[in-house]
This record gives C-alpha cells, sequence and structure tokens, in this order.
C-alpha cells in the first residue's frame, strides 16, 4: 500500500498538475493558431511575463492575501491576467497586424513571433535578473496538505499542496467556461465561425478585428494563469519559457492543432507521459520482488528516462503523434 501511495503522489497527483499547466497553456497555442494560421512562439514567454507581474504584484502589496484568507500571488492574479492580455493585445497591434495587413504568408508570422520571444525574453531578464525567485512572500507559506489513507499497512499520507488544489480548480473552471463561451455566447460563436472560414465570416457582418483581439485577451489571461501556478508549486525562473514551449506545443498539437478540447487532452497526455517517464517502476515492483528468479535481480532505478532527460519526452511524443496521425488525437484546424 505505501507503494502504491507512493505512485499516487508521483505520478497521479504530479502528472494532474504538470498536465493542467500545459493544458491551460495549449488551448491558448491552438486558439491563436485557430483564428489566426500561425504558431505563436512567444506564448511561453507571455506566460513567463504574467508570473513576472504577479511577483512585481506581491512585492507592491504583501500581505494582501491574508484579508480574503488567499496567498497574495492569487490574489493578484486577476490584474496580473489583464496586465498579460494587454501585453498580448499589443504586441498583435504593433507585431502582427501590420504584417496581416500585408498579406504575408503564415512563415512569416512565425519568424516574428520568434523575434517576439527573443524581445520578451530579454525584456523579463534585464529586469528579473536570472536567478529563481519565490513567489511566497511577507512570511506566507504554502500549506501542505496531508491525507491520510483509510488502511492500516499504509504510513505514507497522500501529499497535495495549495497551489495544487487551486490548480486543479482552476482548470476546470476555465474548461467549463471556455466550453460555455464558445457554444452558448454570440462571441464564442463568431470565433467559431472565424476560425472554420476567415473569408465566410468576413462577408457574414463578424468584425474579425474585434474577434483577433479577444482571442489575444483570453490566450494572455490564460497564460498568466499557467505561469503563476506552476510558479507557485515551485519557484518563479525568468528562463520558465524555456521548458514550456515544447510540451505546450506538444500538447496542441497531439490534441489537434485548432482545437481547444484537443488542446486539454492533449495536455494531460504529455503530462502524463512526461511523469511516467520518469517514474522508478522498481518501487512498484519491491512488493513481488520475492516472485522473481533469484538470477533476476530488480536494478535500484528502472526509470525510462532520466530526470534530466526528460524535456525529450513531448518530443518523441509529437513526433509519434505526427508520423501516426498527423491531425492530432481530436481532428484539428478548427474549434
Amino acid at each position: 500500500m505505501n507503494e502504491l501511495v507512493f505512485f499516487i503522489n508521483n505520478v497521479i497527483v504530479a502528472g494532474s498538475v504538470t498536465g493542467s499547466i500545459y493544458a491551460i497553456g495549449a488551448i491558448g497555442v491552438t486558439l491563436i493558431f485557430s483564428i489566426m494560421r500561425f504558431a505563436h512562439f512567444a506564448h511561453a514567454d507571455m506566460m513567463t511575463f504574467g508570473t513576472f507581474m504577479v511577483l512585481l504584484l506581491t512585492l507592491a502589496f504583501p500581505g494582501a492575501g491574508g484579508a480574503v484568507g488567499l496567498p497574495t500571488p492569487i490574489v493578484m492574479l486577476p490584474l496580473a491576467m489583464v496586465l498579460t492580455a494587454l501585453l498580448a493585445v499589443g504586441i498583435d497591434k504593433a507585431f502582427y497586424k501590420p504584417l496581416r495587413a500585408h498579406g504575408v504568408k503564415p512563415i512569416v508570422m512565425v519568424i516574428a513571433s520568434l523575434g517576439v520571444t527573443l524581445m520578451l525574453q530579454g525584456v523579463i531578464r534585464l529586469f528579473a535578473g536570472t536567478g529563481s525567485q519565490n513567489l511566497y512572500l511577507a512570511g506566507e507559506r504554502k500549506e501542505i496538505y496531508r491525507l491520510d489513507v483509510p488502511f492500516e499497512m499504509a504510513a505514507r499520507p497522500i501529499i497535495v499542496t495549495e497551489p495544487q488544489v487551486i490548480l486543479f480548480l482552476l482548470t476546470i473552471v476555465c474548461v467549463v467556461g471556455l466550453h460555455l463561451f464558445l457554444n452558448r455566447t454570440r462571441l464564442g460563436k463568431a470565433m467559431r465561425a472565424m476560425s472554420d472560414n476567415p473569408d465566410l465570416a468576413r462577408a457574414s457582418g463578424i468584425n474579425t478585428n474585434h474577434i483577433v483581439a479577444v482571442t489575444w485577451v483570453i490566450a494572455g489571461g490564460l497564460a498568466a494563469i499557467a505561469g503563476t501556478l506552476l510558479s507557485l508549486d515551485v519557484t518563479f525562473k525568468p528562463d520558465l519559457s524555456f521548458f514550456l514551449l515544447l510540451p505546450i506545443f506538444a500538447a496542441a498539437i497531439v490534441g489537434g492543432v485548432g482545437h481547444p478540447y484537443g488542446a486539454i487532452a492533449g495536455g494531460f497526455v504529455v503530462g502524463f507521459a512526461e511523469t511516467l517517464a520518469v517514474f522508478n517502476w522498481t518501487v512498484l515492483l519491491r512488493p513481488v520482488q520475492h516472485l522473481f528468479p533469484a538470477w533476476l535481480e530488480i536494478p535500484r532505478n528502472l526509470a525510462f528516462v532520466g530526470t534530466e532527460y526528460k524535456i525529450v519526452v513531448p518530443f518523441f511524443i509529437l513526433v509519434a503523434i505526427l508520423v501516426w496521425r498527423p491531425t492530432g488525437l481530436f481532428k484539428g484546424k478548427v474549434i
């Protein structure tokens, strides 16, 4: 039972956390692609920017969360989402909109997004430095919840942290909210129409510029949520985008580019694949080790890849999906 609890803590909980982060990030990537038809490589840097805004607001108003019983970074998150959304809209107006007006090819937009990536990374590192920083300030601490397993043979508890609980709740809210927005609101239906056929949507009287702005607002807000909750669970790093870019794109492609529900599924597929790949399976084999022949010795570390090579797992999944099912788990290119 202790081995099973260890598996729950290090695979089920950890995989759910990683999958939730990737899913929220991939939703923004796939929304941008479905509306503007290009891969926005600066999305991970918007996640870093949103987290940095939370850090600055927390430094400016330390202990503000005590009034509502929440960590101060969570209280400051809505304002950081607004700032990140404004950044996203500003980047579009300054860089991408002029390119769209000239009718450039999507590859040009992709290269432009790489330039925006380098620009954002430079600005963030200029002000944030290069070291990691804890978002818990002014004496606040990360709450850790230990859930006892109702079995006498289990000495280990299931461990969940406060940021993880908030992440799970916000993931559910984001998924349900996005579903209702796309299917129940007039603006959401207009986004689906523009995703399916931009020319027909424009001819039908849909304000495509307004749809583009709303898409950037949603993507920016979700980016701030994902980056902040990840940094709350670990620490904030100015190079956070380097570790997030490949997984969120892998999640978007695995689920089906342009399909938000596919991005959610792809996020959890990539998240659990990473976690399962670095898990030490020897732990689960210990209780049945006596059933193996004497000459068969179980190694101390039986993981598919080492922790330092975890970043290659999304790339492997990405290549495998592109070979096996190029459209992803869901049919891509439309909402």
